[in-house]
């Protein structure tokens, strides 16, 4: 444990050094490519750095928040793009909002939060967080198979929730910043397009829009024309999550991709592309699923392609049983060091 605690803290050093020299030395260089090139060795250094680390969640940690989100920003970031670009942030703003999988909210989609119907506060979810673990840790040999899987679904959705949320109000303190939060209810979602577009991870939706989606369709209006330009771009955003998707958990797992991660957002992205072509003939002719019928076939669609395609790999290679077993191990690590504090304070 202090060993892993060491190589974290040591990791930790390095992002906030890293990024230290892009805010001080690469942002005094005009975006492109000469700020790209004084970038590229923070771009290799932040993808091996998860091979310093041995435990499976700190692996997942460092590739979401920096391998993958941290080198997207930081690739707007060269061609003067993105959350990172403008000359007013402070230096802690900077290391914030590069480091984190963090959003700022603006008074434009201050809206978001309105179309919540069933909001889950922070301290539901990590109850319901804690009471999923516990359950799996307990009696995983006993459940179907099927129903621990669709306990993984909820416990991806209130992990990421709640680490943008700890996220979030690490800034708000530090820099007096509001975000926005991670994700809008996604359990409500009416369709795949509002499922993967405005409602399930925000974060990462709202990167690979400005990294992938935009300059491949930008790129493509030429060729196609604006109609179909949103077709291939749709199908590479949806491409490039998988890939970063599978680079994650081949990164956790340390074995050859089977590309079943990968396979699972292309279906997806195919499918966001003929619901949105399906909806626009529907609607063209006035009719319309009710929300219930259309909540359940998005909610059912996702979970279903999750079980076949996003989990096995997972399970198959035991990363499930190792994060489970270190989240656990964790829990009590933090709980018996609060009550030595505790009984030292009341003595």
């Amino acid at each position: 444990m202090e060993g892993e605690i060491k190589n974290l803290s040591y990791v930790c050093s390095l992002i906030i050094a890293s990024l230290s020299y892009c805010y001080f030395v690469s942002s005094k260089i005009s975006p492109g490519k000469l700020r790209f090139v004084s970038v590229l060795p923070i771009f290799c250094l932040f993808t091996i750095l998860p091979y310093y680390l041995s435990s499976a969640f700190n692996i997942a940690l460092i590739t979401f928040f920096t391998t993958w989100l941290s080198n997207f920003k930081l690739l707007l970031f060269c061609f003067g793009h993105g959350p990172l670009s403008s000359h007013n942030h402070s230096f802690g703003f900077f290391i914030s909002i590069a480091s984190l999988p963090i959003r700022i909210k603006r008074s434009t989609t201050s809206n978001n939060t309105a179309t919540k119907v069933l909001p889950l506060n922070f301290s539901v979810q990590v109850l319901g967080f804690a009471i999923i673990v516990k359950v799996l840790c307990s009696y995983r040999e006993g459940l179907q198979q099927k129903l621990v899987q669709c306990l993984y679904c909820c416990l991806c959705f209130l992990l990421i929730d709640i680490l943008i949320a700890v996220s979030s109000t690490l800034v708000w303190a530090l820099v007096g910043v509001e975000l926005e939060p991670a994700s809008n209810e996604p359990y409500l979602s009416t369709s795949l397009q509002d499922f993967w577009g405005k409602r399930w991870n925000l974060t990462v939706t709202t990167t690979l829009r400005e990294t992938v989606y935009q300059p491949v369709r930008k790129a493509l209006e030429k060729v196609t024309g604006k109609d179909l330009a949103p077709v291939p771009a749709v199908i590479a955003t949806f491409l490039v999550s998988g890939l970063m998707h599978e680079l994650l958990f081949c990164n956790v797992i340390r074995v050859y991709p089977t590309w079943e991660m990968t396979l699972f957002f292309v279906l997806h992205g195919i499918c966001v592309v003929a619901e949105v072509g399906l909806k626009n003939w529907v609607q063209g002719r006035g009719w319309q699923l009710p929300w219930v019928l259309s909540t359940g076939l998005t909610v059912g669609f996702v979970v279903g392609t999750s079980l076949w395609l996003f989990f096995p790999p997972l399970i198959r290679n035991g990363a499930d049983t190792k994060v489970l077993e270190e989240m656990t191990f964790f829990a009590k690590f933090v709980w018996s060091h609060l009550t030595k504090l505790f009984s030292s304070i009341h003595k």
